[in-house]
């Protein structure tokens, strides 16, 4: 029972610690003839590896993924895809003087509480680094979208860092990439950049809320009660470490809301059904509308930090624990692809199933 394995038929096992000689994932489902190699894959980790600026963990990684099985001649074989990133700038006597003791907010308590052991060598595999495995996977997922959902896209972009919000009155698609917080808030940056410089320099952290959206995702992915989509894209996000929180479309908002504010209007346009709104976020009972699918995701602050806190010792002893190491000030930041990513393989997953049990087939309107 490791439960290391997520997915139906696009399914992805992921492995390794943050301190060991490498991780990667392996990938069964994935359709045969998909065009995929190396270069492909390492543009979406490098939007993820660590060190590539002030704002994020030193540790400095290339994240070099090497595809070790289930493609030939540059084309996916239908066999498993084997993915391996090797860790190559462990500094593992920086986590020495925390052997014995539970960082607070971090897994180590939890980890030994169902153990008895732990890999306390930045945190072993509850540590952040395991999302590289999804993200070269979500990579697999992107190359197989791009192929049987053309006009699909997915993106990802930071709405929130700790009580700071962008102003949507100012989104901007093409800001995302310009910035190293993936905002669509030119400004917010700006504003941002010194809040989270302040923070790092006074050895504390903070939280942050990541959207993801996929535009032009066909109607009719996901299947009522246990199959639904949201609740695949929920449990999704929710495993990405130091997720505390999921939300589809309007989310907890739409508790606030009356009947006539919440419902999308529906009329019909020349090329199918149109919706006056999107508070459902693109998904109605369980299923795909066409519309955007518009996921939210609240990150807990970095639990590893170089302020004092007081914590406990595997024997039980009360004592103070400050974690040295090379940490992000804001895991946020870097959450933004691993969203994008479990994004990519679920959608792809309720793809294939779709095909499977209706063959694409859809109900006529008009």
């Amino acid at each position: 029972m490791s439960l290391n394995t997520f997915g139906h038929l696009f399914r992805v096992t992921t492995w390794g610690e943050s301190h060991g000689p490498a991780l990667g994932a392996t990938v069964d489902g994935v359709p045969p003839g998909v065009a995929v190699d190396e270069p492909m894959l390492q543009h979406w980790l490098d939007r993820r590896k660590p060190g590539q600026n002030k704002y994020t963990t030193q540790r400095r990684e290339p994240d070099a993924v090497r595809i070790l099985s289930g493609v030939f001649d540059g084309t996916t074989t239908g066999t498993s895809v084997q993915l391996m990133i090797a860790n190559t700038d462990q500094r593992s006597k920086d986590y020495t003087e925390i052997s014995q003791k539970f960082r607070p907010g971090h897994a180590d308590i939890t980890y030994h509480q169902k153990y008895g052991l732990r890999d306390y060598r930045g945190g072993g595999r509850s540590s952040a680094r395991e999302t590289a495995a999804r993200v070269a996977a979500g990579g697999l997922a992107r190359a197989a979208l791009a192929q049987l959902v053309p006009n699909l896209t997915i993106t990802g972009y930071m709405t929130q860092m700790g009580p700071k919000t962008i102003d949507r009155a100012r989104f901007d698609w093409d800001e995302i990439e310009r910035n190293p917080f993936w905002t669509p808030d030119a400004g917010a940056a700006g504003d941002w950049a010194t809040y989270l410089d302040d923070l790092r320099k006074s050895g504390d952290s903070v939280g942050a809320v990541i959207e993801v959206v996929a535009r032009g995702c066909p109607p009719g992915l996901g299947a009522p009660i246990y199959g639904k989509l949201d609740t695949d894209l929920a449990a999704a996000m929710m495993s990405i470490n130091a997720v505390k929180g999921v939300e589809i479309g309007d989310g907890m908002a739409a508790a606030a809301l009356t009947g006539v504010a919440n419902a999308d209007e529906i009329t019909m346009g020349p090329d199918g059904p149109e919706y006056s709104s999107n508070h459902a976020g693109g998904i109605l009972g369980g299923i795909s509308t066409g519309q955007d699918i518009v996921v939210r995701f609240a990150v807990k602050p970095t639990s590893s930090i170089l302020t004092p806190r007081r914590t406990i010792t595997v024997d039980g002893d009360e004592t103070d624990i400050v974690t040295k190491g090379r940490h992000d000030p804001c895991v946020g930041i870097r959450a933004v692809p691993v969203g994008e990513a479990m994004m990519a393989c679920v959608i792809l997953d309720h793809l294939l199933l779709d095909r499977g049990q209706t063959g694409g087939t859809r109900g006529a309107i008009g």
